[in-house]
């Protein structure tokens, strides 16, 4: 008969500690990820999406426009980095907050590429460099 090892309550609670501990240190590391990002440009908000098991995307948008994004394991811990950076969090990607999002060339042509009349390199398979010759 095989035996099961549930484990005592006391190692249950030493992964639950050490699991809380792991999620504390990544919200440290992303709120000074935040920090960093609102101090190069002029302060931030930030709005949090949930996308799927990947965790939560933190956008953040800079008080010049500048924009980027980090990715939190769960919400708990996006929401807790937003709060140790002292973020201003959004409901939704609309509005005032989307409308001071600047996009430059970059994002453009990733956006629409083909149609805009951007590099057709969007249209292509992806290349290989160890089997495509250059």
């Amino acid at each position: 008969m095989a035996e099961t090892n549930a484990g005592t309550p006391a190692d249950t609670q030493a992964e639950e500690t050490a699991r809380d501990s792991r999620a504390e240190r990544r919200a440290a590391k992303l709120a000074r990820s935040i920090g960093a990002f609102a101090k190069r440009h002029g302060g931030a908000e930030g709005q949090l999406a949930y996308i799927g098991q990947r965790g939560t995307r933190i956008v953040l948008v800079g008080e010049d426009g500048q924009w980027g994004d980090l990715v939190a394991p769960s919400h708990a811990i996006a929401q807790s980095a937003a709060e140790k950076a002292g973020l201003t969090l959004h409901e939704s990607f609309d509005g005032d907050f989307a409308a001071k999002v600047r996009t430059g060339p970059y994002e453009w042509k990733r956006m629409a590429g083909i149609q805009l009349g951007g590099k057709q390199e969007a249209a292509r398979e992806p290349r290989n460099p160890a089997t495509d010759a250059a």
